[in-house]
């Protein structure tokens, strides 16, 4: 099982590249084994083009210790621990420095939501974090990201698995879903729906989506009575 999933974050980094949301090293996905407690990551600083299932470093979900691989593990590896102590629906998580996301999250600004495409992924504004203190940053910076994701979700009583991203102030997206697979999908939507939203706003600062259609285009696809694609 614990290969299985090493070839499935290997690939679902290698996504990441295939559909331009990460150049050189930027970016990392993990994915975890709940039952074993241990979560599988991108290795810290090694190319995309020469990476392979081998190379993804395997820590403890508790204590971060490498249990195996040859490589240290991504630098955000405690910003991904603590998401997946602090909310156990999630499967895998994606952090990358993609453009339009970054745009909002260097602005201290939520992504709203202004139209259908967004609507059909994340019910509601996507959220930007408050900034870290200079405490945070100098004591445990990547533990207090994940910190403060939490505490950004938990303070505005948002779904983790509802909205499945967010932006942290001055830093960048980190998105999560049911698996890693799940988890760069919604990487790539946040931030083709982050490029629409600022392109929207250029044009019209008072761009709004109607509730009753962000209800329609959210519930269409999730939830009990959803009815978009087949069965």
């Amino acid at each position: 099982m614990l290969e299985a999933l090493k070839k499935q974050v290997w690939n679902a980094n290698l996504e990441l590249v295939r559909r331009g949301v990460v150049i050189y090293t930027w970016g990392n996905v993990s994915g975890i084994d709940r039952s074993a407690g241990l979560v599988v990551i991108k290795p810290s600083g090694v190319s995309y083009d020469a990476m392979q299932p081998d190379d993804m470093v395997v820590v403890e979900l508790e204590t971060g210790a490498r249990v195996d691989g040859k490589w240290n593990p991504s630098s955000d590896t405690q910003t991904h621990l603590e998401l997946y102590r602090a909310f156990s629906s999630l499967g895998g998580i994606t952090h990358t420095h993609s453009v339009h996301a970054i745009a909002f999250a260097q602005a201290g600004r939520d992504i709203p939501a202004l139209g259908t495409t967004h609507a059909d992924y994340f019910y509601g504004d996507i959220p930007c974090t408050r900034s870290l203190t200079q405490e945070e940053v100098q004591t445990a910076y990547e533990l207090n990201t994940g910190k403060v994701i939490a505490e950004t979700l938990r303070e505005r009583s948002i779904d983790p698995l509802a909205v499945p991203g967010i932006v942290v102030r001055n830093h960048g997206p980190f998105t999560w879903g049911a698996d890693a697979d799940a988890s760069v999908y919604h990487a790539v939507v946040l931030e083709t729906v982050a490029e629409m939203a600022l392109k929207t706003l250029l044009l019209n600062p008072e761009a709004v989506l109607p509730q009753f259609v962000l209800d329609k285009h959210y519930f269409r696809k999730h939830g009990p009575n959803a009815y978009y694609g087949q069965k």
